[in-house]
């Protein structure tokens, strides 16, 4: 398996990025994130997680639409959700508004690949 499939994998079905980061070092391929980012986005979800869980279920779900609707940039797809969950806590971001931004990327031919 392809290192961007575990990661789709991991990050589709919601499994810990930082077991994502062990198992990498196995593969002894790079990937599109470093290991700090990586264990920062597990972080800001276990957050978010535990403090909205209506949006943390929400950002899976966006992802879920994009993924259904499939526009061709299938790899892109779990990395720009990683991108946005690093934003969550960033620059007075607020989760919601990361969220909606997120949310609106549906709209967009070819969902900000």
């Amino acid at each position: 398996m392809s290192l961007i499939n575990v990661f789709t994998d991991y990050v589709v079905n919601k499994k810990s990025l930082k077991e994502y980061v062990e198992l990498r070092k196995t593969l002894h391929e790079r990937g599109e994130f470093n290991d700090e980012l990586l264990c920062q986005a597990q972080d800001n979800l276990d957050r978010l997680k535990e403090e909205d869980r209506e949006i943390y279920n929400g950002m899976y779900s966006v992802l879920k639409e994009i993924m259904r609707r499939d526009e061709g940039y299938f790899v892109e797809y779990p990395i720009n959700f990683t991108r946005e969950v690093l934003k969550l806590y960033e620059h007075g971001n607020t989760p919601k508004k990361v969220y909606e931004e997120y949310k609106r990327s549906i709209e967009h031919h070819g969902n900000n690949a």
